[in-house]
């Protein structure tokens, strides 16, 4: 079985179970993530879609770069 993401999660539990997906995210202009203080709050009832609506981000594009680098999308 392959790295997957499943997008019904909250960022607190995905960065939790995968750290690697801390520095995608960042990447993907999530800069706030990186912030134990953010992830510890904000992340423990925000997903990556509400965080994209958020702040105006395509939420295709984030999936695309998740499956680029070898990530199943769970919805």
């Amino acid at each position: 079985m392959g790295k997957q993401i499943n997008l019904t999660k909250t960022v607190y539990e995905l960065c939790k179970d995968d750290s690697e997906i801390m520095g995608i995210m960042n990447e993907l202009g999530f800069k706030s993530i990186t912030n134990p203080a953010m992830l510890n709050t904000v992340g423990r009832y925000m997903t990556i879609p509400k965080g994209a609506a958020m702040k105006g981000l395509d939420l295709e594009k984030i999936k695309e770069a998740f499956q680029q680098r070898g990530y199943e999308i769970i919805e």
